[in-house]
């Protein structure tokens, strides 16, 4: 089902949707799919089954039959179905408060192209977004280049990671502080975080000025942009201590306003330039931006993207991939005692509601998108919203406040580890194909633990062998292997290759 929902084009004014003579939101429904958002698509889908007998005409207009062959619809709807997915019928608070200003819910856009002027702001608030950091003001406004973006493909994945050269705003200091008074005033409720950049003192702190006295409600810092034309801008801040305290300082003597100082991922220990940041006036930090990278190296003329004519640079990398890192970099912020109890605006891979709630659990308040608005647009949110409420009520949580933190206290030293025992795997023949992909990645990168029976052809685990690495769980393209769920002393695997 997931499968099918991949291949989905995501059009804009579906036609298999305009197809539907039962009145289904077949588009929106294959969103939710896509986006993990199961409960939110069997809630569109209804309980009664609309679909059976019907000749699909959702099939026939799909624009996908123009490329290979149409989504399966009807198909994927009813295994859909089969799986029998409780739908929670009440919903939960997700509102929250964080540096003393009350957010409608945890999800804004973070400050880049996706919200840079009013039209684009406007249209996110009227679908959803609790705020926005707006994309970052000057006093200057930078050359930027065409081309500036690069994907990073995989399989059949276009868009694993995303690169861009793209610096701050390219619109005047007075355009941008007209669009921050306009989006205050027409809607209030929203929170407009206004991110900042100055070329030295003077500039953070009358910048910091100016955004409060249009309207802003916070200040995001931005100490951490890789791709900045001149020194001592962007991640150059943020991987000098001195600066940080300087910049921080100085927007603080510009501001009664929340400060947030925006980290960069380009450093080893990221809690140092926080700690500084914090004790300097910074009252949150925002984390992570974007990594310094070079991709996609073109083989045949050796240049690299985006390319401007022949030529590239380092540019930042973001999307789904960079997740670990930025997990990675928030909880090392969270267990140190300087910066713990620091409010966290998480972004950093963040596409769908349960990354959402992976970064909220590790002790973020708020969260910010980029990279998958850029690639599904500004509907997403839908499923971000309904997904996080539905899991809040199945988690039995009145409230996202509760979901704060609570994966910390789980990731521990390496060396708290239990090293001890062994879980191995369980294989479940049943949904076994016998394709030997675990066989192979055992024998290869493993340790020759798995043989293939030759009359089922199916995989055989040896219990000598085994050291409960799971490679052979991650894979296994049917899900048919999975953890045992049951430990076992090494001395006894010990025991039983003697």
């Amino acid at each position: 089902m997931a499968c099918e929902a991949n291949k989905c084009l995501l059009c804009h004014d579906a036609p298999c949707s305009k197809a539907c003579d039962k009145g289904l939101e077949v588009a929106s429904i294959i969103r939710s799919i896509r986006f993990e958002n199961k409960t939110g698509a069997m809630r569109k889908l209804g309980e009664t089954d609309v679909c059976k007998d019907c000749s699909a005409p959702c099939m026939d207009a799909c624009r996908k039959s123009d490329i290979d062959e149409a989504i399966k619809i009807p198909t994927m709807f009813a295994q859909l179905r089969n799986e029998k997915i409780l739908v929670p019928e009440q919903s939960v608070d997700l509102s929250i408060d964080s540096c003393g200003v009350h957010f409608e819910n945890p999800f804004l856009l973070s400050s880049s192209v996706v919200g840079s002027n009013y039209e684009m702001v406007a249209k996110a608030f009227e679908l959803g977004w609790a705020g926005v950091a707006f994309k970052t003001i000057g006093l200057f406004q930078p050359n930027e280049v065409s081309p500036r973006f690069g994907a990073l493909e995989k399989e059949d994945n276009p868009f694993i990671g995303f690169k861009n050269i793209e610096q701050i705003s390219d619109h005047s200091l007075e355009e941008n502080l007209g669009f921050l008074k306009r989006l205050k005033k027409e809607y209030p409720t929203k929170v407009i975080i206004a991110s900042i950049m100055g070329q030295n003192e003077e500039e953070w702190t009358k910048l910091a000025g100016l955004m409060e006295a249009a309207g802003a409600d916070m200040i995001e810092c931005n100490f951490s942009c890789p791709q900045m034309v001149g020194e001592g801008l962007g991640s150059d801040v943020g991987t000098n201590l001195e600066l940080v305290e300087k910049y921080t300082a100085a927007t603080r003597r510009g501001t009664t306003l929340p400060i947030l100082a925006k980290m960069t991922p380009n450093i080893t220990k990221m809690e140092e330039p926080a700690a500084v940041a914090l004790k300097a006036g910074a009252d949150g930090l925002a984390a992570i931006n974007t990594i310094k990278s070079i991709m996609n190296v073109d083989l045949k003329h050796f240049g690299s993207t985006p390319n401007v004519q022949g030529k590239c640079s380092v540019g930042g990398y973001s999307g789904k991939a960079v997740k670990p890192i930025a997990l990675r970099f928030i909880n090392d912020m969270k267990k140190d005692e300087r910066t713990k109890n620091a409010p966290i605006s998480g972004m950093g891979g963040i596409e769908n509601w349960k990354d959402g709630a992976e970064f909220i659990a590790m002790g973020c308040e708020t969260l910010q998108v980029t990279t998958a608005v850029m690639q599904y647009g500004y509907r997403i949110i839908e499923d971000m919203k309904e997904g996080l409420s539905d899991y809040l009520v199945q988690a039995n949580m009145s409230s996202v406040k509760e979901l704060v933190g609570v994966a910390l206290g789980h990731v521990v030293d390496a060396g708290d580890l239990d090293r001890d025992t062994i879980e191995y795997p369980r294989f479940v023949h049943k949904n076994c194909v016998g394709c030997g992909r675990c066989y192979i990645s055992c024998f290869d990168g493993g340790h020759q633990a798995i043989v293939m029976d030759e009359k089922t052809h199916k995989p055989m685990m040896n219990p000598k062998k085994c050291v409960g690495c799971h490679l052979c769980m991650l894979v296994c393209p049917t899900e048919s292997i999975t953890p045992s769920g049951i430990r076992i002393p090494k001395k006894k695997q010990e025991e039983m290759a003697s």
